[in-house]
């Protein structure tokens, strides 16, 4: 390997766990994975504490407790996509610092003086994050399965279902952590690149799901990979279009790299201003 290339990987390596947005993140993901099941079963035993008070009230909540107490594959799936939601917005606000913010803080000055070049800015970004954003994403399916498996009395859980879901749930986080590396590296505005991957990641879905009332297309859309994923978890044979949307998802995250690349080539980071800030 490239010295420089090796020396890239150590630093970004260093400065993603000394200053703790690695533990940090790792924290939130596997936590939230954790806490949505424990929340639904409690919430469910609180209300059968309860059902004695709501029926002096005249409030029948059989039917929500008994949805809430249901099953650990609805308590997983429902873990599935809030991880997906806010671990996906924890993680790309907190690597803003590594998408791109350094050029903002002109902290790249001295690197690029000493013979940085574009690969080994960027080729470490693209390898070290998106392969945490997969291999949280994978242990947060898994930990919310084993949850709901040991705390819901009815555990009707697919264990071969969830080893798939969690691979596409993993890509997902993937997907939009390479987007993000992306617009951030190309712009130097990392702030705004976490901004527009969040809210692509909120709206995207449903976008695409008007497009297609009839599903024949969502089911191949690499942006929707955590919908697919919790429909895998539920049973559904859409395992062949997942792989498909899958492979969509790899060939985006491997033209961002090109594009992240091609950019900072392109362009030069304003040194202008006598401040330095290292």
């Amino acid at each position: 390997m490239d010295i420089q290339i090796k020396a890239s990987f150590k630093k970004e390596i260093l400065a993603f766990t000394r200053t703790k947005m690695c533990l940090i993140i790792a924290l939130v993901i596997i936590g939230m994975s954790i806490f949505s099941p424990v929340m639904l079963r409690g919430l469910s035993l609180l209300m059968d504490a309860m059902s004695d008070i709501y029926e002096d009230f005249g409030m029948d909540v059989s039917l929500i407790t008994e949805q809430l107490n249901s099953s650990a594959l609805q308590a997983t799936a429902s873990a599935m996509v809030e991880t997906a939601q806010i671990g996906l917005l924890v993680f790309l606000l907190l690597i803003n610092g590594f998408a791109g913010g350094e050029q903002k803080k002109r902290s790249t000055i001295i690197p690029r003086s000493a013979g940085l070049g574009s690969m080994g800015y960027i080729l470490p970004k693209f390898i070290i994050y998106p392969l945490t954003a997969f291999v949280l994403g994978y242990l947060a399916a898994m930990a919310s399965g084993l949850v709901s498996s040991v705390i819901f009395a009815n555990n009707d859980i697919v264990w071969n279902n969830m080893f798939i879901a969690g691979v596409f749930a993993g890509i997902y986080l993937m997907l939009y952590v390479c987007l993000h590396l992306a617009l951030g590296t190309a712009t130097g505005k990392a702030g705004v690149s976490s901004a527009v991957c969040i809210v692509g990641a909120l709206l995207l879905p449903n976008i695409f799901a008007l497009m297609d009332p009839g599903g024949e297309i969502m089911s191949y859309n690499p942006f929707s990979l955590n919908i697919t994923a919790v429909s895998i978890v539920y049973g559904e044979e859409v395992v062949a279009d997942a792989a498909m949307a899958a492979l969509f998802a790899v060939g985006i995250m491997v033209a961002m790299f090109f594009i992240a690349l091609f950019a900072q080539n392109a362009r030069r980071v304003d040194n202008s201003g006598n401040e330095i800030l290292i």
